[in-house]
C-alpha cells in the first residue's frame, strides 16, 4: 500500500487541508478508483472504505491484486469540517452554496478538438490517447477556489480509471445505485452482489456530478467520432447509495465491503474464485421514471410508507398535519413503483420533496438530480 497526500488550496493563511489516497496493486493495467463521503454528512461509505482499506492491504500482501486500486476514504475534508450548531452540513459548500457533487470540470469539447487528428482505427490507441489528453487537461486547469481545488484533485486521481465507484447514501433509503444505460451491462453484477433494490439509469442527469464527469466524456466523444473511429467506453462509473445516513454499522459495512470485493473478483481485479451471482432484486429503470413526491404545504410529516416498499398508484405515502387548524393533508404518489428513499425531516415545508418512487414510465426530462 502506498499512502499519498494531496494539498488543497487554502482558504486563508493558517489553514491547511489535505486529501489522502491509498494505492494498492500493480500499476500499468486496469485501474479502479473508489471514494467515499463526497457528501461529507453521508458516512456509511466512509466505514465501508475503512473496511476495504484493511481487506485490500491483506489481498495485496497475499499477491492477489491484479490491478491498481485507488481508495479515498474521506473525499471531502472541506465539507467534513462544516458543523453548525452541532448539525453537520456536508452536502453544500457554505461559501458558495454549491453542491459538492455538481459542476465537475467538463473537458469533452477541448479534448475532442485536441485528439481528432491523432485518432486511429485502433481502439486501444484511442483509449490511451484520450486518457492522456484528459490527464493533461485536468493538470492544466486552474483551481481558483478551495472547492474547485477539491474537485480537480478528485478528478485527477480518477480520470484514467476503468472503473469508478462513488460511495454515497440517501437520508432514509434502501440500497440503490445510479449509472448509465451504456455501462449497465458491466454494472449489473455489482447491483446483484450489493442487493441494490433500485438501479437508476441516465446518460446525462444534468448536474455534471462526479460519476458523470467521466462517463460523459467518453459518451460525447463516441457521439462525435464514433462513425469514423472506434472509441470504446473507456470508463464505467457508478454512484452507490449505501442505504440511509444512520446506517453506519460494522455489520452493514462489512457486508458492502465484501460485495464490492466480490464484484472486483468477478471483474478480474482480485484473483480468486468468483462468488455466485445473486438474483437481481429489481430490473434497472430510467432515472427519468423516478417520481419525486412533493408536499403542497407545510406541516408535521407522518409517513405511511417505508423505503423498500412497492407502492401502488395513488397510495398514501404520508400525511401533513397542521396542528393549529387540524387540517390533515394526504400525500399520494401518481405512479406505481419502489419507494426507495424518503426525507429524514419530520416537519415538511411547502413544495418539499419527501420521497422518491422508482417507476417504469418516464415522467421527467431535463435536470434529473436532487438539489
Amino acid at each position: 500500500m502506498h499512502h499519498s497526500t494531496h494539498d488543497l488550496l487554502s482558504p486563508v493563511p493558517g489553514i491547511t487541508r489535505q486529501l489522502h489516497s491509498f494505492h494498492f496493486g500493480p500499476r500499468g493495467g486496469t485501474k479502479v478508483y473508489i471514494q467515499a463521503s463526497l457528501h461529507a454528512d453521508e458516512l456509511p461509505g466512509m466505514l465501508v472504505a475503512w473496511h476495504l482499506k484493511r481487506r485490500l492491504a491483506e489481498l495485496e500482501q497475499q499477491g492477489r491484486l491484479r490491478s491498481e486500486i485507488i481508495l479515498v476514504p474521506v473525499a471531502n475534508p472541506v465539507g467534513l469540517e462544516q458543523v453548525l450548531l452541532d448539525a453537520p452540513l456536508g452536502r453544500f459548500e457554505l461559501q458558495s452554496g454549491e453542491n459538492f457533487n455538481r459542476k465537475f470540470v467538463d473537458l469533452s469539447d477541448s479534448i475532442g478538438d485536441q485528439v481528432e487528428q491523432h485518432l486511429s482505427q485502433d481502439p486501444a490507441h484511442n483509449v490511451a490517447l484520450i486518457r492522456e489528453y484528459l490527464r493533461r487537461g485536468l493538470d492544466a486547469h486552474p483551481a481558483q477556489t478551495p472547492l474547485q481545488s477539491l474537485r480537480l484533485t478528485l478528478q485527477r486521481l480518477a480520470c484514467d480509471a476503468d472503473l469508478v465507484l462513488d460511495l454515497h447514501c440517501d437520508f432514509e433509503a434502501v440500497e440503490h445505485l445510479y449509472t448509465t444505460p451504456e455501462a449497465w451491462p458491466q454494472v449489473e453484477p455489482l447491483a446483484r452482489y450489493l442487493g441494490a433494490q433500485a438501479s437508476l439509469l441516465a446518460t446525462d442527469s444534468g448536474g455534471q456530478s462526479f460519476d458523470e464527469c467521466f462517463s460523459l466524456v467518453w459518451w460525447q466523444l463516441q457521439q462525435r467520432f464514433g462513425k469514423r473511429y472506434p472509441i470504446p467506453l473507456g470508463n464505467c462509473s457508478v454512484t452507490v447509495e449505501l442505504r440511509g445516513q444512520a446506517d453506519v454499522s460494522h455489520e452493514l459495512a462489512s457486508k458492502d465491503c465484501q460485495a464490492i470485493l466480490d464484484y472486483l473478483t468477478y471483474k478480474g481485479v482480485v484473483e480468486g474464485a468468483c462468488a455466485p451471482l445473486p438474483a437481481l432484486p429489481r430490473p434497472a429503470t430510467p432515472l427519468a421514471a423516478v417520481e419525486p413526491v412533493h408536499t403542497p404545504l407545510g406541516g408535521l410529516l407522518v409517513y405511511h410508507a417505508k423505503p423498500g416498499e412497492h407502492v401502488q398508484a395513488g397510495q398514501l405515502i404520508a400525511e401533513v398535519i397542521d396542528p393549529l387548524n387540524d387540517r390533515v393533508t394526504p400525500i399520494r404518489n401518481s405512479q406505481p413503483g419502489l419507494l426507495y428513499a424518503r426525507s429524514v425531516r419530520r416537519m415538511a415545508t411547502a413544495g418539499m420533496v419527501i420521497a422518491h418512487v422508482a417507476g417504469e414510465q418516464v415522467v421527467r426530462s431535463g435536470y434529473l438530480l436532487a438539489n
